[in-house]
């Protein structure tokens, strides 16, 4: 294509979250500048603009939480709390300019393919036209709401956790909380000494992974500063052990890594849940790491203080006053939350988006979300995820995880720009493949092995990357042209 000028396209990207700022960023130092975001709230940030309980933190981090691009040398902690990664990302974002690309408060309702392009309308009715779709939509934005009996009866304050109320007072009062997840451990360690009564309703016990959180001192961020070369050789540090402890172990339901994890966090229950009636009622009966492994440097001793309470009476309804159990106790309450977790299939949906021959996504993924190497679908020519379905959600940060699918995906659209093809879709065939070696592979995790979770599809298969990261890494090095439908 030597001589041949390079076609401009325009690049719409779903989801102003840390991958669609990032996919901006990327494309905006390529040299592609018609790039826009729709987001659908007023603010940028995902799922850490969503989240604002007390507590929330990372669980991986900071400095492997981040960019890599944009190292920040003024984290607070080893793990940072939400709001200081909300206030990074927007710094990026301001940084880069990226923020000048977003539509706020608007989203994006339907996409149809017609006449080699995308054509997009809004929630404000507006008709936009794109070349390449970028669905940045992320995994944790729609909310998993139990089913639970007179919910709506409840004559308190109730939300789920990623709809936190501020409004609502909580010190000396009387806090339910549903669920036992991350969000959960973390409410209830910020909440324990705070409240008059804190009661956890706790469905499945969880496996706690012991935490060291620590604080970065002055003399630490000067020396960050100064020499971003420390910064560098601790994120690559921090990311081999954790793909050596943890990323590759969680793969290999036999390995010894992971009986090293099983191990810590069994000793982690041993050694500081005195009471032995409730370090039964904690213990999980299944492997370490088969649910979403929680970390927390202070969990137990939050369950353990006067003004906490572990209910593991399953939950019959709720009435106006509180929270009854099976057993017929009422747990009387002033505020309930709802820690009960996300969607997780949903991704882009319910964003209709409808494809060459009327295809329309929510018939090919009526039975569960599929993509090929996990950034595309057959049969939708220029449309790309980050984080989509089945990535390493369960064994990777995602911020690294979309930094390594924009690369491989920037590579798809160069071809579009450099005039190769109009339009670039993975076959049949090569998608087909994937997937049934994904399948096989996911027998040999951890995440089979017994135990319900938010990973498994509706045929009980993890519905994510199964094999280690180098793998991943390898796989999205660069696309293989043979598996993909050139027009």
């Amino acid at each position: 294509m030597s001589g041949t000028a390079q076609r401009q396209l325009r690049i719409v990207i779903v989801g102003a979250g840390l991958s669609g700022i990032m996919a901006a960023i990327k494309l905006q130092q390529l040299g592609y500048q018609d790039v826009v975001i729709y987001e659908k709230a007023a603010r940028l940030g995902g799922t850490w603009r969503d989240n604002s309980y007390p507590g929330v933190a990372c669980d991986i981090p900071s400095h492997f939480y981040s960019y890599s691009f944009a190292p920040n040398p003024d984290w607070s902690r080893q793990y940072s709390p939400g709001a200081e990664i909300l206030a990074y990302v927007e710094r990026v974002a301001a940084a880069h300019g990226a923020d000048r690309t977003i539509r706020f408060s608007e989203e994006v309702t339907r996409c149809t393919f017609s006449d080699g392009r995308w054509r997009l309308v809004t929630s404000r009715e507006r008709h936009d036209v794109a070349d390449v779709l970028i669905v940045a939509t992320g995994v944790t934005h729609h909310l998993n709401i139990p089913e639970l009996a007179g919910l709506s009866s409840f004559a308190g304050a109730s939300f789920h956790s990623a709809r936190w109320n501020h409004e609502v007072p909580l010190d000396g009062r009387r806090v339910g909380v549903v669920g036992t997840g991350s969000s959960a451990v973390q409410i209830v360690s910020a909440l324990a000494d705070r409240v008059a009564r804190l009661s956890l309703f706790q469905r499945t016990a969880q496996w706690i992974m012991p935490q060291d959180n620590a604080v970065f001192s002055a003399e630490d961020k000067q020396i960050f500063r100064s020499d971003p070369a420390v910064m560098k050789k601790m994120r690559a540090g921090i990311a081999r052990r954790f793909i050596e402890r943890f990323s590759d172990a969680v793969v290999d339901r036999g390995s010894k890594q992971l009986q090293v994890i099983e191990d810590s966090c069994r000793d982690n229950l041993e050694t500081q849940v005195k009471d032995p009636v409730l370090r039964e009622r904690l213990r999980p009966n299944y492997r370490v790491a088969c649910k979403r492994l929680v970390v927390s440097p202070d969990f137990y001793q939050a369950i353990q203080k006067p003004s906490a309470r572990l209910v593991t009476d399953a939950i019959e309804r709720i009435e106006p006053e509180g929270v009854r159990t099976r057993a017929g106790e009422l747990h009387e309450l002033d505020v309930l939350v709802l820690a009960t977790g996300f969607r997780t299939d949903r991704f882009m949906r319910p964003m209709q988006v409808v494809g060459p021959g009327a295809l329309a996504l929510d018939e090919l993924w009526a039975r569960r979300p599929s993509a090929y190497l996990t950034v595309a679908v057959p049969g939708f020519p220029n449309l790309f995820m980050l984080n989509g379905p089945n990535g390493p959600v369960g064994n990777f940060p995602l911020i690294e995880v979309a930094e390594l699918q924009m690369n491989y995906i920037v590579q798809l659209i160069d071809l579009l720009r450099d005039g190769v093809c109009a339009a670039v879709s993975p076959s049949e065939r090569a998608s087909e493949a994937f997937e049934s070696a994904r399948v096989e592979a996911a027998q040999n995790t951890v995440w089979t092995t017994g135990c319900a979770s938010w990973y498994l599809d509706d045929r009980g298969v993890p519905a994510t990357w199964p094999w280690t990261i180098a793998q991943f890494y390898a796989a999205l090095a660069k696309p293989d042209l043979s598996a993909y439908e050139l027009v």
